[in-house]
């Protein structure tokens, strides 16, 4: 076998095994075509997807962030978009003289996630949230359509 051949029999196998991160693609892929300034110094935020029957219910952190400080949108009719200037007001000493003598916590990079929603989400009914570092976006769902009723039409 050779070794294009090998990588991609890997891909398959990866793909097959990542079952459920396969699924949240097909519903909910990421927005392919990112321009550079979109992939430069921007991080990705970790989410978790929640799929109720009234509603998706999305869970992202965003530590050391307040609700002014990160952007929910809608562009193009169903891409859900979620974005961060990424800046976090360091604590400044109150008296004069006052400087860190470490500082571990990186600064908050800008963050940008995106979502393609569904054909049955209701992108006039988003609400978000931030509460201890955490957002939470709620979208909810359409009612199903109406099954189209079948008529007997009779034969003359």
């Amino acid at each position: 076998m050779s070794q294009a051949a090998d990588s991609s029999a890997f891909e398959v196998v990866n793909q097959l095994l990542n079952f459920p991160e396969a699924i949240e693609k097909f519903m909910f892929p990421s927005r392919a075509h990112k321009t550079d300034n979109e992939i430069k110094g921007v991080s990705s935020i970790p989410v978790d997807i929640l799929d109720t029957p009234k509603e998706y219910i999305f869970f992202l952190d965003v530590p050391g962030l307040s609700k002014s400080d990160v952007q929910v949108t809608v562009e193009d009719e169903n891409t859900l978009v979620i974005r961060s200037n990424g800046k976090r007001k360091r604590e400044d000493g109150e008296e004069e003289g006052c400087k860190y003598i470490r500082l571990e916590r990186r600064a908050a990079q800008k963050l940008l996630r995106k979502f393609r929603l569904p054909d049955n989400a209701n992108v006039g009914a988003i609400n978000a949230k931030c509460e201890n570092g955490v957002l939470t976006v709620v979208v909810e769902k359409l009612p199903p359509p109406p099954k189209p009723k079948t008529v007997k039409v009779s034969i003359s």
